[in-house]
């Protein structure tokens, strides 16, 4: 067993629980928390924070793959100096870098990687002159293969280290993204799209293939090492009644698996549900009345609610992943993120291919935006908090990954905040650690990961070409 130690300057999100298991197990260390920083919490009266430490050491096992523990360089090193009989421990020096923990997205499309940047559509006629003429492509098990690999090197290369993903209706398409997936041991989720209407022939699949398919796939895979399964069924329009209320029973099965879908993107796909569905009160209550909410179900996009729609996703638990550069591409509308928290979970995702970059700063830059055009505000501490933690509470997974608390999994991304001559000049006008911050989420890309570590493991490192 090799112990090893990252120093750098730490950063990372605190709940109070944290804070108070951190504070009685380790009185050697002053905690670095800043509690005069209000963040909304994806998760109703959680209390989070921010906790900064400039000179600090991450403790990473490489044999159990987890954090042991984390503080002050200081303390850290000379705790673990080598003495006979004790681990060997490798130290690297980061101190001119920043680690947080990877950064998580939960709502994206790995085949539409290939059609990212499609020209020119909103939502329903997009899917149609577009994704649908892609994903048709997965049937081949090499595409599928190679897509899904060169799509997690993109995820790693930009910082995320674990994702909600979609597969297309081939089961194959999922098969090789776990594959490819538990060869890298990244924490992810998917599962073959289903659906079996309003699509090419050549994607739809009969409504009990569909569920015999995931039933496959989740024996298969779920929880197997680090991968996790979702039941997928596309959205409501391509889908009947009987597929989702199968996914629904499906869902209703088990405990631990996901299911992920879309809900209220567009004006156009809303009016498409109600002429579709016309017994049922609105879009929300179509998936309600399936059986398809509850905590471990995250609907993509959630622009367009009636406030009886929120309080239902309020009383299920159900989570919203915001979308911002899908939505701004697609020209779907403004997502309000302060109010959709007040109600219920949600976690920020990327949307590619309708999203234009994989990056989780880009991300949140787009974010911002979104929220600044409803005179709402989303500070650097929110979004790093939302894109790490906070979607690791959202996916039910923040007892394993989304910060630096011992034993939790080594999943973390160091990040040069000089990338660029431009971000080098400008952080050098920065005073304070929240300008630093926001600097960076406004300006921050692919270029500022300089390595990408997944359980301990160093999966990308940043060309010094």
């Amino acid at each position: 067993m090799t112990l090893h130690i990252y120093q750098a300057r730490l950063l990372h999100y605190l709940t109070e629980s944290d804070r108070t298991e951190r504070a009685t197990s380790d009185h050697s260390q002053t905690l670095a928390v800043e509690r005069d920083i209000t963040l909304l919490p994806v998760i109703e009266d959680v209390q989070v924070y921010p906790e900064y430490i400039a000179d600090g050491a991450l403790v990473v096992d490489d044999v159990t793959w987890c954090i042991v523990e984390y503080g002050r360089s200081e303390t850290i090193l000379s705790k673990y100096s080598n003495e006979e009989g004790e681990p060997a421990v490798k130290v690297h020096d980061y101190r001119d870098k920043l680690i947080m923990p990877g950064f998580i997205d939960t709502h994206v499309h790995y085949p539409q990687v290939d059609m990212i940047a499609a020209y020119g559509e909103q939502l329903l006629d997009w899917l149609n002159n577009y994704t649908f003429v892609t994903e048709a492509n997965f049937g081949d098990p090499k595409v599928a293969h190679d897509t899904a690999q060169f799509f997690l090197n993109q995820l790693l290369a930009n910082g995320t280290t674990s994702a909600m993903v979609f597969s297309t209706s081939h089961p194959l398409s999922a098969e090789a993204f776990f594959t490819e997936s538990h060869r890298l041991n990244t924490r992810m989720i998917t599962g073959n799209v289903l659906m079996d209407q309003n699509a090419p022939d050549n994607l739809c699949v009969p409504a009990e293939q569909g569920i015999r398919d995931t039933q496959n796939i989740i024996d298969n895979w779920h929880e197997r090492g680090r991968q996790h399964v979702a039941i997928t069924p596309r959205f409501a329009i391509t889908s009947t009644p009987k597929q989702l209320r199968m996914a629904g029973e499906l869902y209703a099965s088990y405990e631990s698996v996901y299911l992920q879908t879309h809900l209220a993107e567009n004006h156009d796909e809303i009016a498409f549900v109600k002429q579709l569905y016309p017994n049922h009160k609105g879009y929300l209550d179509v998936y309600d009345d399936m059986g398809l909410l509850g905590r471990r179900t995250t609907l993509a996009h959630g622009i367009h609610l009636e406030i009886s729609e929120y309080e239902r996703l309020r009383a299920t638990g159900t989570q919203i992943s915001h979308c911002p550069t899908s939505n701004l591409f697609l020209g779907s509308g403004l997502f309000d993120l302060p109010k959709t928290l007040s109600y219920t979970g949600v976690s920020i995702a990327t949307d590619v291919g309708a999203g234009t970059s994989l990056s989780m700063l880009t991300t949140l830059s787009e974010a911002y935006k979104i929220q600044q055009l409803q005179s709402n505000q989303l500070s650097a501490h929110q979004g790093l908090y939302q894109i790490t933690l906070g979607n690791a509470q959202s996916l039910l997974l923040d007892d394993k990954i989304g910060n630096f608390m011992p034993n939790k999994e080594a999943d973390f991304v160091i990040i040069d905040m000089g990338a660029t001559e431009l971000l080098e000049r400008r952080m050098a006008q920065t005073k304070t650690l929240e300008e630093q911050l926001f600097v960076l989420m406004m300006l921050g890309d692919d270029r500022v990961i300089d390595q990408t570590v997944i359980a301990g493991v160093s999966r990308y490192r940043k060309s010094t070409l």
